[in-house]
């Protein structure tokens, strides 16, 4: 197994300015690694059973693979699930960001705000309208968006914000929600980590005019690849749902039904982000065992929490005080600077894969390029990144593996 190797690679570009491709992820032998006695416990694993391998057998034999009546039921359920009105299954999150942008009327030279602690798509679905993705930095301790240094960064340009839900944590909807009234701003969740996570009583997809979900293979929810919007507002369901497959009026599965397979209109600009019918029927398991899945998650970043609580230097997650409300996506760890590489190591020679979220996103050369960010804007998010690891975490991991976890970590940090 190769570990990950974080290195520093400053480069002169030959212009006035100093550019610096900052904090770039390496994987590279570092020598032969002696592994240690412990079975491999990955950082994920999907949990899959007979149930998804059934269902989407059943699809198969079927001989309806696209776009059909499980896409249908999946997104009745999920609606049903968080109590809102509309849910439109697409291909992946970030299609279902860029949908939601497109819906908002949101298009060039416009302006989004939104964390730079957060996965790439976040912004690329920004860029693909047009318009600008504005960084705003994070609070330390959650590492969510700072809510507070929000309105200063709103200009005439501003049109939307697109708050990240990080490792499961929600942000401060009631606080978004009053700045998007103030300044007519659309709230576009980007919800790829926050499901099933609650916001005082209600689902994360029921609050925002807009969210986007991820159902990638590593998500609570996993259909392999996929996503699904979320919305309460029928004018922005209507459209959304012909625009998910090129714009037509009417997909296959209704013009089949009416024996017209032919016939059918573009009523809008399109694209192809549509759900086909095997990873919906997979969907539908998944959802019917998220509650379950939840409880174990909860459970297991309990122990975390229990055991690393009173290690030395080890900044553990916030946990808020009802249980719900939190996805517990990730259990991420927060350790010293200068501590990060060789930890990691180290748990690789242990046996042990872990993982780290996020390298901000002003400090890959295509935004410093595109945008003109640098090192040092984002003090906060460049602060965390040096500090995080992401340890396992999903319903497969059993309690010995978890303190097996504990206990390398407190030998590593021991020594």
């Amino acid at each position: 197994m190769k570990p990950t190797r974080v290195v520093r690679n400053e480069v002169e570009d030959g212009s006035t300015e100093k550019r610096v491709k900052y904090l770039t992820l390496l994987t590279e032998p570092q020598g032969k690694i002696k592994m240690a006695k412990n079975p491999f416990i990955p950082f994920s694993r999907p949990w899959i059973d007979d149930t998804e391998i059934e269902a989407v057998s059943q699809v198969l034999a079927s001989k309806w693979i696209s776009t059909g009546n499980r896409v249908r039921e999946f997104e009745r359920a999920f609606a049903e699930y968080l109590g809102v009105k509309h849910a439109i299954a697409v291909s992946s999150c970030t299609h279902a960001l860029h949908l939601s942008l497109v819906v908002a009327e949101i298009g060039s030279d416009d302006e989004v705000i939104t964390t730079p602690y957060t996965f790439t798509a976040t912004a690329e679905a920004i860029r693909y309208v047009g318009a600008k993705p504005i960084f705003v930095d994070i609070e330390p301790d959650t590492l969510n968006i700072d809510i507070t240094k929000i309105e200063q960064a709103i200009t005439p340009r501003t049109k939307a914000i697109m708050p990240v839900h990080f490792a499961g944590l929600p942000c401060d909807m009631d606080a978004l929600q009053d700045i998007c009234r103030n300044h007519n701003l659309v709230l576009i969740d980007d919800a790829a980590h926050a499901i099933p996570t609650e916001y005082k009583g209600q689902y994360i997809g029921n609050i925002g005019d807009l969210s986007a979900f991820s159902f990638y293979a590593n998500k609570n929810l996993t259909t392999g690849e996929g996503g699904m919007i979320t919305t309460n507002n029928d004018a922005f369901a209507k459209p959304l749902r012909t625009m998910r497959l090129h714009g037509i009026d009417k997909d296959a599965w209704a013009r089949q039904s009416q024996r017209d397979i032919w016939r059918y209109d573009i009523a809008t600009e399109g694209y192809k982000y549509n759900m086909t019918d095997i990873q919906a029927a997979m969907g539908l398991c998944q959802l019917m065992k998220l509650n379950k899945q939840h409880e174990r998650r909860r459970d297991l970043a309990q122990i975390y929490q229990k055991e690393l609580a009173n290690l030395p230097n080890v900044r553990t997650p916030v946990a808020p005080e009802n249980p719900n409300e939190h996805s517990w996506h990730l259990y991420i760890i927060q350790l010293p600077p200068g501590e990060r590489e060789g930890f990691i190591r180290a748990l690789s020679e242990a046996n042990i894969e872990c993982s780290v979220h996020y390298i901000p996103l002003h400090l890959f050369e295509f935004y410093q390029e595109q945008y003109g960010y640098r090192v040092g804007d984002f003090p906060c998010a460049e602060a965390a990144f040096e500090r995080v690891v992401s340890l396992p975490l999903h319903p497969g991991l059993t309690e010995e593996e978890i303190h097996i976890v504990i206990d390398e970590i407190g030998k590593i940090l021991g020594s």
